[in-house]
């Protein structure tokens, strides 16, 4: 008979899981008696925030939910960062992990690896955090997971196995439950919004990370309306490169002036966080007034109001309401959305636009390539204003929860949910630095990821933020290391240039490698 460790390889397996990253521990050995013998690719990263680091990479790359397992205590709280990163950004990752004996749970006895409340912590990041006291209770707890982590507005979950239960025999599995559907519009909603959109002078569409698989109804709606699309960073790549797309940050003050001047905004798939609405806390940004808000998550819909809430999947929406109203004569959308994103451009200082049109090389270089950024100056410009040229190709950790260190593992988790992609990590010398071992998983992974190194020799954003407070910088220049030669010292092809004239021909190199490769570029 199979145990609860084998068992719970067999429902990974059963739930459409190929790969898992994890570092292995005593405390979860018995969590790999059944992997070897699986169909399921174990990835070592080498740091466990690193595997649930990879493990949104792989998701958000995928659609699927990615999967970690770390040991009890540390490899727990090691995790926690990159699962309140999934959190902010409604990334579908399960976090499976041991605890200890039963018995034991929360006495204060001293074993290894002891938290005084390793689920109660949890809770406070994971939308869920389920303990398995018992063999019946694996495959219950499994389906309430993977429930959370494919329908309604995803995030991390996590599962916790007591080191005396892995072991026991488990119960019979029964065949996996159909995956719950998505919530359907309530009855006259589409209509409702249909006339509301019908009768606007000047329609406004505003798309986050919660519309990139509605590409396709996206563009017929706007297309009928003749509205302008505005795209959050999560949002980019959708409408590339079409005369209605305005790839630019709310925060900014032209696109501001185009929200406000829409009679009616239809909003899809975003949650009017303040790190793409209101980037620069100066107050400015504030709900439009005939607002119809389409979302998922009837508790995303409760925290800003508007005039009409509708539950529901954003492509089914949007596909619907292409289909109820009326084709507008083309007037003035397109020139609206011309008129915004060339204002948009001119709001950037002129280094921001030097740092975009980097991005855009890498675009252009390695056309359709996932871009996987961590917080540093080029990331943070293209998130003001940047148009990828495919939906979800663009994503990083500068919105959000905001974590350094993001870039390099969740690079090497996309890479591996879509091999045959360009997968390009654009990352800081100080990002890069929290991560820098997992240069050597990308390699153990065979992940070719380009990691390219914007090297200005500290935290320049911050620095610049402190002068501008008239605080005299401390504490933002630490000194970086050779990266070129730790690159080597991995095994990987690196080089370096200087400025990112010469970017183009050093990402043909590196992609022709097929194998994981470091361009680090000096910037002054």
């Amino acid at each position: 008979m199979a145990t609860v460790g084998e068992a719970l390889i067999s429902l990974l397996e059963a739930h459409g899981v190929d790969t898992v990253f994890g570092i292995p521990g005593v405390h979860t050995v018995e969590l790999y008696r059944g992997l070897a013998a699986s169909a399921i690719r174990h990835v070592t990263p080498r740091h466990e925030q690193g595997a649930a680091f990879m493990a949104d990479g792989y998701a958000r790359a995928s659609g699927r939910p990615g999967v970690a397992f770390v040991i009890t205590g540390p490899g727990l709280t090691n995790a926690i960062t990159a699962m309140a990163q999934a959190r902010a950004d409604s990334s579908p990752v399960l976090v499976v992990s041991s605890v200890n004996q039963r018995a034991a749970l929360g006495k204060g006895l001293g074993f290894l690896h002891e938290l005084p409340d390793q689920r109660g912590l949890m809770r406070t990041v994971a939308l869920s955090s389920e303990r398995v006291e018992d063999p019946a209770e694996l495959q219950p707890a499994m389906e309430r997971a993977f429930a959370l982590l494919t329908s309604g507005r995803p995030g991390p979950v996590h599962i916790e196995i007591p080191l005396d239960v892995m072991a026991l025999p488990a119960a019979g599995l029964r065949p996996v439950a159909p995956t719950t559907p998505a919530p359907a519009a309530e009855d006259g909603a589409l209509d409702k919004a249909a006339a509301m959109l019908g009768g606007a002078r000047r329609p406004l569409i505003l798309a986050g990370g919660g519309a990139r698989h509605a590409d396709a109804a996206l563009r017929a709606l706007a297309e009928r309306l003749d509205a302008p699309v505005v795209t959050t960073a999560n949002g980019r790549g959708l409408l590339h490169a079409h005369p209605l797309g305005v790839h630019a940050s709310p925060s900014l003050r032209s696109v501001r002036t185009l929200m406000a001047e829409a009679d009616v905004v239809l909003a899809v798939g975003t949650e009017f966080g303040p790190t793409d609405y209101d980037m620069y806390a100066d107050g400015g940004f504030v709900l439009p007034p005939t607002l119809i808000r389409v979302d998922i998550d009837q508790a995303q819909l409760d925290r800003r109001g508007a005039a009409l809430p509708i539950r529901a999947d954003s492509a089914a929406v949007l596909a619907a309401l292409a289909g109820l109203v009326e084709a507008r004569r083309r007037n003035d959308g397109a020139q609206r959305a011309g008129a915004a994103r060339k204002a948009a451009w001119n709001d950037l200082e002129p280094y921001m636009r030097d740092q975009v049109s980097a991005v855009e090389a890498i675009r252009d270089t390695l056309p359709g390539a996932l871009i996987v950024g961590d917080s540093t100056q080029p990331v943070y410009a293209a998130n003001l204003w940047y148009d990828h040229d495919r939906p979800g190709g663009w994503f990083n950790a500068a919105t959000g929860y905001g974590a350094l260190g993001f870039g390099a593992p969740a690079a090497v988790g996309a890479a591996l949910a879509e091999p045959d992609a360009p997968v390009v990590c654009l990352t800081g010398d100080g990002g890069l630095q929290f991560t820098l071992a997992e240069l050597g998983s990308a390699l153990d992974a065979n992940a070719p990821v380009i990691f390219v190194v914007w090297n200005n020799r500290g935290y320049r954003e911050i620095e610049t933020s402190m002068r501008d407070a008239g605080v005299e910088p401390v504490g933002v220049s630490p000194a970086p290391p050779d990266f070129v030669a730790v690159a080597k010292a991995y095994g990987l092809a690196a080089e370096r240039i200087e400025g990112a004239a010469d970017l183009p021909a050093s990402l043909r190199r590196a992609r022709a490698l097929a194998a994981p490769a470091l361009i680090e570029i000096v910037v002054s």
